[in-house]
């Protein structure tokens, strides 16, 4: 991190990150983000979505204090007018003065797909994170709201990862005090991370259906901030895609898709609200967790056999090189 707070991490700048579903960005209306200390601004013009840094060239004033006008951001400190592409077109106080190329706003790269709203603060060299299910009609897919945490983006994705606490955070839901065993799997390593196999456990609901049954997890990650699972038991799956934006080093938003290819008559809204249920639980563990970023080195906590998702996870960031939001 540079003296700003803001990251400098290349694996993390050059990546894309959800800042926003893509239905909260109404066109003509400006809103804000935060993405590794970068606080950002965003808008939908002719159907196109755009995100700058969140900063006016004249005096640094916030872009999210103007207005959109006829395709236009004009700042709301002294009018300056940028066009799409971000370059200044008008000074109010002096119309006849045509501005120079340097009174350009900072442009990042953004993109649209499963719903949410990318961006990247770098040069990505890599696409969007794969998601298989979303396109395969046999799954509905449910975008759940952003949760917010005051803690680390690695803590929130190793919490994701993690099984141990089902029984015990989760008791009733995801887990069940009756068992707590937890039996060999297999973890190996991918081109995106890691990949767990054969993950079995006991849930009383393990869908938000009520319908307790035995089934087997895959883990895997796809970014180091996207993690994904998916769980199978009587010939059904239920999976979620987990993005999580590194909103600063200790604050970050997770952001969830569920796609099943079960259950299509019960309501959206009583799968969301099942969802809503288990990160509530989640949440104040996590943020009560120290030291506050992930130990990176291995001798710093206690592991057992079934926390070797949690040690290949922690291996693979090391391996990167991440400094962002770990010890």
């Amino acid at each position: 991190m540079n003296e700003a707070g803001i990251a400098t991490d290349p694996i993390l700048v050059n990546d894309w990150h959800v800042i926003a579903r893509s239905s909260d960005l109404r066109e003509g209306d400006l809103s804000s983000a935060r993405l590794l200390g970068e606080d950002l601004v965003l808008w939908r013009v002719n159907g196109t979505a755009h995100v700058w840094q969140d900063l006016c060239m004249h005096r640094g004033t916030r872009l999210t204090l103007g207005h959109i006008e006829d395709e236009h951001m004009v700042c709301g400190y002294h009018g300056w007018t940028y066009d799409s592409e971000g370059q200044c077109v008008r000074f109010p106080s002096h119309p006849e003065q045509t501005p120079p190329r340097t009174a350009h706003a900072k442009v990042y790269a953004v993109r649209e797909a499963y719903d949410y709203v990318w961006a990247s603060l770098g040069a990505p060299s890599l696409d969007l994170p794969p998601f298989p299910e979303w396109d395969d009609p046999t799954y509905r897919k449910i975008i759940c709201r952003p949760f917010t945490y005051k803690a680390a983006a690695t803590r929130a994705v190793e919490n994701f990862l993690d099984i141990g606490h089902f029984p015990f955070v989760h008791a009733g839901l995801l887990g069940d005090l009756d068992h707590t065993a937890i039996e060999d799997y297999e973890v190996g390593s991918t081109p995106t991370g890691i990949l767990a196999r054969n993950v079995k456990v006991w849930q009383p609901d393990p869908d938000g259906t009520g319908v307790g049954k035995y089934v087997n997890y895959t883990y895997g990650t796809r970014r180091p901030f996207t993690a994904y699972f998916s769980k199978e038991g009587n010939g059904q799956t239920y999976m979620i895609q987990l993005n999580v934006t590194p909103v600063d080093e200790l604050e970050c938003i997770a952001w969830m898709c569920i796609a099943m290819n079960y259950s299509h008559d019960i309501p959206e809204e009583e799968l969301k609200a099942f969802q809503e249920r288990i990160v509530s639980q989640d949440i104040p563990v996590v943020e009560s967790q120290r030291p506050e970023r992930l130990p990176l080195d291995l001798q710093a906590e206690l592991h057992l056999r079934s926390d070797r998702i949690a040690v290949a996870y922690r291996k693979w960031l090391k391996q990167l090189g991440l400094t962002f939001g770990t010890a």
